[in-house]
């Protein structure tokens, strides 16, 4: 049954897993430094598309397949960590072209999407929220489409404010150098991001 109680639990959930720091937050805020907070926009919505399709999936019984076969998990940190390593080697490649902002673009709609199947934060995320918060005596579909709806709803405001944080740091960077440095040591932070997504056993 939803209830007032039910979607203020799940909000709060939802905010804290979505606003605080991991793979996608961390490729937002490059982005926003790197191309500004509108080209990033096709990213921070490709995030709850496919977000959005996981946890459908989970809400559907996906989630026991993680949970008779952990290995699954193993398999997606070592393949997303190895992504989140592709894209901060892109970025270091970029930063030895003079015209890096032609040779470089900010992930596209259906590349976000696809990079949530390969995100372990992600997967997590949705096990525990339908494990957590499903609503019970709900009609499947009912019960499936209000998981996603809230999801969504608190999931684009709290990602883009990393895009947007990062927007305004480029404002700052006009010096060419400057932004050089900046930019490589968001390709450092990708490379620890990526690392501790390797390591951190879930």
């Amino acid at each position: 049954m939803i209830t007032w109680e039910l979607i203020v639990a799940i909000s709060a959930y939802n905010f804290v897993m979505y606003a605080t720091p991991g793979p996608n937050n961390s490729i937002l805020t490059t982005s926003g430094i790197k191309f500004g907070f509108f080209r990033s926009i096709p990213n921070i919505l490709g995030i709850p598309t496919g977000h959005g399709i996981q946890l459908a999936l989970v809400c559907l019984g996906l989630g026991s397949l993680f949970t008779s076969f952990p290995i699954l998990l193993d398999i997606l940190r070592y393949v997303g960590s190895a992504y989140i390593l592709y894209l901060a080697y892109k970025m270091f490649g970029s930063l030895n072209v003079a015209s890096n902002e032609e040779k470089s673009r900010p992930l596209r709609y259906y590349e976000a999407i696809l990079f949530q199947f390969v995100n372990p934060k992600a997967w997590v995320i949705c096990i525990t929220a339908v494990s957590l918060f499903y609503p019970e005596k709900e009609n499947l579909i009912f019960g499936t489409l209000f998981m996603v709806i809230m999801s969504t709803i608190i999931n684009i405001p709290s990602i883009s404010i990393w895009a947007f944080g990062g927007s305004v740091i480029r404002l700052y960077l006009t010096n060419t150098k400057l932004k050089k440095i900046i930019e490589f040591l968001l390709a450092l932070l990708l490379i620890g991001t990526a690392i501790s997504v390797f390591i951190y056993k879930i």
